[in-house]
């Protein structure tokens, strides 16, 4: 039988390139806030980036510097469930079992989500299919084994749900596939931050004008500016003059956002011990919970429990 939970989110983020604005304010802002009326799990899915070519050593230290950041960002520990996906083999275990009864490479992710109970999974508007995914595998897998897994719904944030990339505002600015302008690293000093929001790509006549389709750069400044300070796009460019008080005003609200991280994140990074001790506890908690989903599934699979 499957578990009844309360509201119950999950958020994974593969440790790879270097986390940006999109992802403050898709996804961690959310989850910090989130985390105070939901119970609420994060994890870096580091398996998911051993499927790709990578420096071992580079991805340790990527591991550890994005943990420290989310920590930096406002995560508790004692709120929310917090964890390293390779310190709990539950994660491959019923991603094997999975993969028994799907198509090839379909069960990854969808093991990720299912192995929690998870209910609801904040996701960017390009990220819905993960989470259709992931349902058509839990309802597959239930119609032919019985009731097991909690089939979980995709929430997308009503502002800033795919930021764009500054130099190229028809692409989604990415961790590592935007160019060095593109996208704003967390960890960037104010001076380059200010200087990648002074070249961001608008238009040329000048005015401010919110139409995702028509004028994607000065849209895309204007959803960064709103999902900052509060409002609609609509409503915060509808106070501003020009491009360069549009560039002023979004520079200022993301380094309102970025001050308080980055000072947090520098004291951490001084402990980065406190930070592997909190990971370690927080699997060895994933993995008093996992424990039972995955017996679940292997009792209902067949196998011998």
């Amino acid at each position: 039988m499957t578990t009844t939970v309360a509201t119950r989110r999950l958020t994974g983020l593969k440790p790879t390139g270097e986390l940006h604005l999109g992802n403050l304010l898709g996804a961690i802002a959310p989850m910090v806030r989130d985390q105070y009326t939901t119970d609420s799990i994060v994890f870096l899915a580091d398996l998911r980036a051993l499927t790709m070519a990578h420096e071992p050593r580079t991805l340790r230290e990527t591991t550890l510097r994005q943990a420290t950041v989310l920590l930096a960002a406002g995560l508790d520990p004692d709120r929310t469930l917090f964890y390293v996906q390779s310190q709990v083999p539950d994660h491959a275990e019923l991603h094997y079992l999975l993969e028994c009864t799907t198509w090839y490479g379909e069960a990854m992710q969808a093991a990720d989500i299912l192995l929690h109970d998870a209910t609801h999974v904040p996701v960017g508007d390009d990220q819905r299919q993960h989470v259709a995914l992931t349902r058509e595998v839990a309802k597959r897998f239930n119609r032919r084994y019985g009731p097991t897994f909690v089939v979980p719904e995709a929430v997308v944030p009503p502002v800033a749900a795919r930021v764009m990339d500054l130099a190229n505002p028809t692409v989604k600015m990415g961790k590592t596939t935007s160019s060095a302008s593109g996208a704003i690293g967390l960890l960037d000093p104010p001076a380059l931050v200010i200087r990648k929001i002074e070249r961001a790509v608008t238009d040329s006549d000048g005015s401010i004008g919110y139409d995702r389709a028509l004028r994607p750069g000065v849209s895309n400044l204007l959803e960064i500016l709103a999902a900052c300070v509060g409002g609609s796009p609509v409503a915060v460019g509808a106070e501003l003059r020009g491009y360069a008080e549009l560039r002023r005003a979004t520079a200022e609200a993301v380094l309102g956002l970025l001050r308080p991280l980055q000072a947090a994140y520098g004291t951490l990074a001084r402990d980065p011990g406190y930070v592997r001790r909190l990971l370690a506890e927080g699997a060895e908690q994933a993995r008093a919970r996992t424990a039972e989903t995955v017996f679940r599934a292997k009792r209902a699979i067949g196998v011998l429990t």
